[in-house]
């Protein structure tokens, strides 16, 4: 569907309501764009700092209608749409990143696929629909090997670690019954992202690659600039830019990549492709010149992209649970920047907001 370049005073569609919502709204205001918020949750902390809001379900084709005709564009924060509720907005408004890439990557195997057929490195991988399929899957394969649910798996949820002496029935019965994907287990060394943006001409830049560190398969802080070499940093930017190309991409897309040593040196492995603004671009807020939820705001209106410039050493902390009720102390620090999310109950482990520290030179 061809479009216009938006204008300022346009309204920009946000399907989901959590913080990424949130710093997306944030940054088309200072744009002068407005952002209407669609989500089921009336307590969503996007629609506080939204222009205006809809709570409805995905499902609800009359609300999903009415909110449609009162955007100029939409986008989503979450890969986890439904199909038919991306269809249903696309049919008569400009959707970016498009259908195609949430079909791609809403389910394991089919990114996957997706991934392999670009010639790009992915860790072995098998479809498993039954008991027999894993055990052929392993057989293939081998020990140690994961086990993940083919969709709505994130932050460790929806998979298992198959080491020796774990019984077919077991691993199986981990998934309830859902299609599952096993993948071969990666001794790696350290895992990055790539945070990039294509805008609808095909322009296409990178941020520093990010080194991630994780605590119970959640992200407990992101570095940049990864202490990976140069060699490798320029073989995981050019994976971002295939990946974006081959799905005529629009908007901010996550790279989750592992960074292995073998005889050959350092090389990456692609993990996931994230088809949004990512928790490990959070950084780039106070530390890039141009912010990823900014570059996002700008390639799903047709604007030019913006410098993705590193404005020093970034360390951008998550604040999960109660770590959230110890915002003096990050208030009190010389160069921290707080950012709360606005959510109410700081469940052990849910991010409740983040702090972002920048070491310039000199």
């Amino acid at each position: 569907m061809a479009t216009k370049p938006l204008a300022p005073g346009a309204v920009i569609g946000i399907l989901g309501g959590g913080q990424l919502g949130r710093m997306i709204a944030l940054a088309a205001a200072p744009l002068g764009l407005k952002t209407h918020v669609y989500c089921p949750d009336p307590d969503s902390p996007a629609f506080e700092v939204a222009t205006a809001h809809t709570v409805a379900a995905y499902e609800d084709e009359a609300a999903l209608a009415a909110f449609r005709d009162k955007v100029d564009v939409v986008t989503y924060e979450f890969e986890n749409v439904p199909a038919a509720t991306a269809k249903a907005v696309s049919a008569k408004t400009p959707l970016f990143p498009d259908a195609r890439a949430l079909e791609t990557t809403q389910d394991r195997l089919t990114e996957k696929t997706f991934l392999r057929k670009l010639g790009l490195p992915v860790p072995d991988f098998a479809a498993v629909d039954d008991r027999d399929g894993l055990a052929a899957a392993l057989a293939a394969i081998g020990r140690p090997a994961v086990l993940k649910t083919r969709r709505f798996g994130y932050d460790g949820k929806g998979q298992i670690l198959i080491r020796e002496g774990l019984a077919v029935d077991q691993a199986l019965a981990a998934m309830g019954g859902q299609p599952a994907i096993l993948e071969a287990f990666v001794p790696f060394r350290a895992e990055c992202s790539v945070i990039a943006a294509r805008g609808r001409s095909g322009e296409f830049r990178a941020y520093d690659v990010v080194e991630n560190r994780h605590e119970n398969h959640i992200l407990r802080s992101s570095h940049v600039p990864a202490a990976i070499r140069r060699e490798t940093a320029s073989a995981a930017f050019e994976i971002a830019k295939k990946i974006a190309d081959a799905l005529n991409y629009v908007g901010v897309l996550g790279v989750e990549l592992f960074v292995v040593d073998g005889p050959a040196g350092e090389r990456v492995l692609v993990n996931e492709i994230a088809p949004r603004v990512h928790n490990s671009g959070h950084w780039t807020i106070e530390g890039a010149a141009t912010s990823q939820f900014e570059q996002h705001v700008r390639a799903i209106a047709g604007w030019p992209l913006g410098s993705t410039k590193a404005r020093g050493e970034v360390t951008m902390t998550n604040l999960l649970g109660a770590e959230a009720n110890r915002w003096r102390e990050a208030l009190a620090e010389n160069g921290a920047s707080l950012h709360l999310y606005g959510k109410g109950d700081p469940k052990p482990g849910r991010k409740m907001g983040h702090v972002t520290r920048v070491k310039t030179a000199g």
